[in-house]
């Protein structure tokens, strides 16, 4: 499944129309046929009453078809047109004209007013959102602006239900410029559109479901259109590497951990537990010696490294004390814990510069040494993995934090094949950008990971699945899904205020069972 824009959507409903040969009506009546199957599914009540806002576009289009459906379906329903009929025009007003020849009821907002809406929509139980669609660029104009708002007056009291996107929301960058439609659940056509995932999409959507209208998926490839691809449990299932059961504590492949500080003394732990715990044989934790009591305490089950520190942190001959030992592992991970020190930036090239080709993960600080180590990055044989938050990316290339959030999928993008590098930008919806520009995009995330320790247990998943021999890009994928899912199921039953670190870890356990 992919992340469409609305360039992309245009055109694969061309190719439908012109290749095909399956005319814009045709599309617009599948599309409203398969929306109504979703709201009969969802009814909240026996016998609801069912308002459809249709505006004035394609998506208005989609709203006379539902309206005129849902009666046919023995449902009681009316649509509510919001603009001058004399707009109307193409597939859209042939079939406005359709429901109006059946004689069917339909309010028309420029014979009455804000008022008389209000009053049909307080005696609803469903309100179908197919007002703007996905053409939306910019602040709604009035009065559109006004029936957006007086809809999320009735947000938690009505089922509220988007055709193809929330109304005010842009299909492309998921901004919503001034009012849009707060959803309870979006069905859209074909794909997930990418504003879904980005910016101000996720708080407006709600669920989201795509449908068949007839355009074939396969149109994508035929276009050659360049799309992030949004992950799915299945595929996720698929990438996740496979355990032989005949296979031992050396089949699965050692990690190390490298971090800590007296500051950070959970960080490593957490990422070494959520290593052992998602399948690596062997885990090696190399902290500084003075954490090593309190680290070797609360995780029994890892190898240890102890090494020589300096003011609670790395000194700087442990490098030295850690190189000669480096090629024993299948997969180093630098940085959970490990902090800000006097020569890091020189501490970081040593290693690297020591190691081979075997996969690297760079997290936290150890991202912040490594910026203006590039040079190196890009002469390693090996795989490297950078997982920063928007704060550490805007860092990386010198941009703001806004700016970042402004551009996720296109910063990551380029910065990984710019740098050879893999990528997973986190976030409410995490990005994941490979050195070939492959992108893809994790659609869960959830207010319960939002604590310290939860991107520690997420580099700890990456690193296990690399021991284990999965590909980077698909380690990433698998890791960013099981960990986002596992903090959504343990939120459900212990709050969202809750979920800590190894609480996440438990979760993960669950999903991978």
């Amino acid at each position: 499944m992919f992340a469409a824009g609305q360039r992309d959507m245009q055109r694969m409903d061309q190719y439908t129309m012109e290749r095909i040969g399956l005319p814009g009506v045709v599309l617009m009546e599948n599309a409203g046929a398969r929306v109504v199957e979703e709201i009969i599914a969802d009814l909240p009540c026996p016998n609801p009453r069912v308002i459809v806002l249709a505006g004035g576009g394609n998506n208005g289009g989609d709203g006379f078809v539902i309206a005129r459906r849902l009666i046919d379906a023995g449902v009681k329903a009316l649509l509510c047109l919001l603009v001058n009929p004399d707009r109307l025009k193409g597939d859209a007003k042939i079939h406005f004209d359709v429901y109006m020849n059946r004689g069917l009821p339909v309010f028309n907002l420029q014979e009455h007013s804000l008022k008389g809406l209000k009053n049909e929509l307080n005696t609803s139980d469903v309100i179908v959102d197919a007002i703007l669609g996905t053409g939306v660029n910019g602040p709604v104009r009035e009065p559109i602006s006004k029936v957006i708002s007086l809809v999320n007056e009735f947000s938690g009291k009505k089922l509220v239900l988007s055709v193809d996107i929330p109304s005010g929301v842009s299909s492309d960058t998921g901004k919503a410029a001034g009012e849009a439609i707060r959803a309870d659940k979006t069905i859209t056509f074909v794909f997930p559109k990418k504003g879904f995932f980005l910016h101000d999409g996720p708080k407006y959507i709600g669920d989201w479901k795509a449908v068949d209208i007839s355009v074939p998926p396969s149109a994508a490839a035929e276009l050659g259109l360049d799309m992030p691809r949004v992950i799915t449990g299945p595929f996720v299932r698929e990438v996740l590497p496979k355990r032989p059961r005949h296979g031992h504590k050396g089949t699965f492949g050692h990690a190390l951990i490298v971090g800590g500080s007296r500051p950070y003394v959970g960080a490593p732990i957490f990422s070494a537990k959520a290593a052992l715990h998602s399948g690596a044989g062997l885990v090696t934790l190399a902290v500084p010696e003075g954490i090593y009591p309190m680290a070797a305490a609360q995780n029994p089950e890892s190898l240890f490294m102890p090494l020589s520190d300096e003011h609670g942190h790395f000194a700087a001959r442990a490098v030295h004390e850690i190189i000669p030992q480096l090629q024993q592992f299948d997969c180093i991970a630098v940085g959970p814990g490990m902090g800000r020190f006097p020569g890091g930036e020189e501490w970081l090239k040593s290693l690297i510069g020591s190691l081979s080709d075997q996969p690297l993960i760079i997290d936290a600080d150890g991202l912040y040494f490594i910026r203006d180590l590039m040079d190196l990055v890009h002469q390693y044989n090996g795989p490297i993995i950078f997982t920063p938050h928007p704060g550490e990316m805007a860092r990386l290339v010198h941009k703001t934090v806004k700016e970042v959030e402004e551009n996720r999928i296109e910063i990551a993008r380029e910065y990984a094949k710019s740098n050879n590098v893999y990528l997973l930008l986190k976030g409410h919806r995490s990005i994941m950008a490979a050195p070939d520009g492959q992108v893809n995009i994790n659609p869960l995330g959830h207010d319960a990971l939002g604590k310290g320790g939860s991107g520690d247990v997420l580099t700890g998943l990456i690193a296990s699945f690399l021991a284990q021999g999965a590909e980077p890009l698909h380690a990433m994928i698998a890791a960013s899904y099981l960990h986002a899912r596992a903090g959504q199921e343990k939120a459900k039953v212990l709050s969202h205020y809750g979920v800590m670190p190894l609480d996440i870890i438990e979760g993960i356990k669950e999903q991978l069972k």
